[in-house]
């Protein structure tokens, strides 16, 4: 049994330092980095979806589509919560494939009650696409959105955040260039 209920991987942004789509390259054995991600956390989640801005993807998956035109983390979490009827969801970003289970299941660990947000921390500093958000943070991405406000640094900083410490910054490795994706497709050998 899946002991958690649901999880949104973040695909929607634009790679523009990538150069394409790095939500469709090919990572390993899996035809996409996101159907690399979707099968790892379909291992630990009742349901699994993709934040996104289009229909872009060659499997069978739950979308939520940007309920706004501007391409930014905030307006996924604000679209996600605006979409979906639950009181938490664990969000991670589509480029950091090296985000293990064990680690996801250390953040899952921690007692929410009390706070709007648990993240994971590396030893270069927050990782605001790798944690659990809850419902109550609503209100504050509303604000921010109607602010102008995407930093989610900021929105965390308005939150009731608990932040939980990693000290292997390998496990948060963004592949943003297409180097650093070239150089995580070696790690995989």
């Amino acid at each position: 049994m899946k002991p958690y209920d649901v999880a949104v991987i973040f695909a929607g942004g634009k790679s523009s330092r990538m150069g394409q789509d790095k939500s469709l390259l090919p990572f390993g054995e899996h035809k996409t980095l996101t159907a690399f991600q979707y099968e790892k956390l379909q291992t630990l989640f009742k349901t699994v979806y993709i934040s996104t801005k289009e229909e872009k993807f060659d499997f069978d998956v739950k979308l939520i589509k940007d309920c706004y035109k501007e391409s930014s983390p905030l307006v996924g979490l604000l679209s996600i919560f605006e979409t979906l009827d639950v009181e938490e969801v664990f969000v991670l970003s589509v480029d950091a494939p090296f985000v293990d289970t064990e680690t996801i299941k250390d953040i899952m660990k921690i007692d929410i009650e009390s706070y709007d947000a648990v993240i994971a921390k590396g030893p270069n500093g927050i990782e605001p696409l790798c944690g659990r958000y809850k419902k109550s943070i609503l209100p504050l991405l509303q604000k921010h959105y109607s602010e102008g406000n995407h930093r989610l640094q900021n929105l965390l900083h308005a939150a009731k955040t608990y932040t939980l410490s990693f000290k292997d910054d390998t496990l948060f490795t963004n592949l943003n260039h297409p180097q650093e994706y070239e150089e995580a497709l070696k790690r995989l050998i």
